[in-house]
């Protein structure tokens, strides 16, 4: 059983007077200037205004979309300043770089107890590479520092790793605290029957996390075209389904491993079938032994699955799903995905989701309220489900209580 270490969190960081450099996230989608959807900004406002009332003096660092090192005003963070401020109700003050002089005028132009946003840290390649001069840059001007940034805990990047060594004290934002409170929770002492629910296109993304949660759940359900390469291992027809030819063999170990360990590996009874892949394609359901499938492709989990899937979770204490159940980016493939989604709300289990099509999912079935725990960080949740240390939080302070 993985043991996870408590971190120290915010609240437990001498603030007044401080300058705190906060990892934030707000990778998030600019146009022309104009910010598309502003949810990872208010993500981090708790944090930054605890850190206000506590008289702490904020330096915000963050990526935004892939400048690869270079600085590509295309990927600036001067709009994300400009939301901000109208979020937190006081000024920022932008940076027109990550590092150096343009820190310090603008850390000066900020004042005690002000807001400094910085630029890009990825128009620096020491960013990515985890270059230690550019970590201390980072550092220079501060003496604490919070990671609020789940979305980028399993990045070693100089921002989330490098930069801890310069601080006396480094711990965990609100947002990255609740983050692994909760995943922790699925992984040390889930509340049973414990469901996990597992789609998207590929078995090789989520290998980890299925062998992981193989020892963790009583019931996994798969759906997506993951399920495809399952199916294929059972001797069903597929069709031009996607299938992971080389993972076949790997899909029916894992199989006989759950069977071993008394885990209920449920997979599609019935799937809806296209003829192409595209929204006005001709589609019909059938049952997944039917080999009426030809030359079609799998796009969906039928209605049989979906009802079977439904009573599963009905029943279950805690969830965790990562990935949607079909093609659900079109229409009418994407019956499956909002049907387990409504489901898992229904459920009076612990829920948590995670994975940008699921949290979609969520979304548009309109029932985002009813999810416990909706994760930030689709490539960082699976990875932590799938039992890998995050680099991110492994370099925290640890809270000094708990034992492993």
């Amino acid at each position: 059983m993985t043991c996870i270490v408590p971190r120290k969190t915010i609240h437990q960081l001498e603030l007044d007077g401080r300058r705190l450099f906060v990892r934030v996230d707000f990778n998030v989608p600019v146009t022309d200037g104009v910010i598309g959807d502003d949810t990872r900004i208010r993500a981090a406002i708790p944090t930054l205004r605890y850190a206000l009332e506590q008289r702490a003096t904020l330096v915000l660092g963050s990526h935004l979309g892939r400048p690869k090192g270079t600085v590509n005003r295309a990927y600036t963070l001067a709009p994300v300043a400009t939301r901000l401020a109208e979020l937190l109700g006081r000024p920022v003050v932008f940076a027109p770089d990550a590092v150096g002089d343009a820190v310090t005028t603008a850390l000066a132009d900020a004042g005690p107890g002000g807001v400094v946003l910085l630029e890009n840290l990825r128009f620096h390649p020491g960013e990515e590479a985890n270059d230690p001069g550019f970590a201390h840059a980072l550092a220079k001007p501060v003496d604490r520092y919070v990671n609020d940034a789940f979305g980028t805990a399993h990045r070693a990047h100089a921002s989330t790793v490098g930069i801890v060594s310069h601080v006396p004290d480094a711990a965990a934002g609100l947002l990255m605290a609740k983050e692994l409170q909760h995943l922790g929770t699925l992984l040390d002492k889930p509340s049973r029957p414990f469901v996990g629910i597992l789609g998207g296109a590929k078995v090789s993304g989520k290998l980890e996390v299925i062998e992981n949660l193989l020892g963790r759940v009583d019931t996994l359900l798969i759906g997506g075209a993951m399920a495809y390469t399952f199916l294929k291992a059972r001797g069903f027809p597929v069709g031009q389904s996607l299938v992971e030819a080389s993972l076949v063999d790997t899909t029916r170990d894992l199989e006989q491993k759950a069977g071993a360990r008394g885990v209920r590996l449920e997979l599609p009874s019935d799937h809806v079938v296209a003829d192409r892949l595209e929204t006005k394609a001709p589609h019909t359901t059938i049952a997944v032994d039917d080999p009426g499938i030809g030359d079609r492709l799998g796009v969906d989990i039928g209605p049989a699955t979906v009802a079977r899937y439904a009573d599963a979770l009905a029943t279950a204490e805690t969830i965790v799903w990562n990935g949607p159940m079909g093609v659900f980016e079109m229409e009418p493939f994407a019956h499956g995905t909002v049907a387990v989604a409504k489901a898992v709300a229904t459920s009076q289990a612990t829920s948590v989701v995670g994975g940008g099509d699921s949290v979609a999912a969520i979304g548009r079935a309109g029932i985002a309220e009813h999810i416990t725990h909706i994760s930030t960080g689709g490539g960082a949740s699976l990875e932590f489900l799938g039992g890998r240390i995050l680099p991110g939080v492994d370099v925290l302070s640890e809270a000094g209580e708990g034992s492993c």
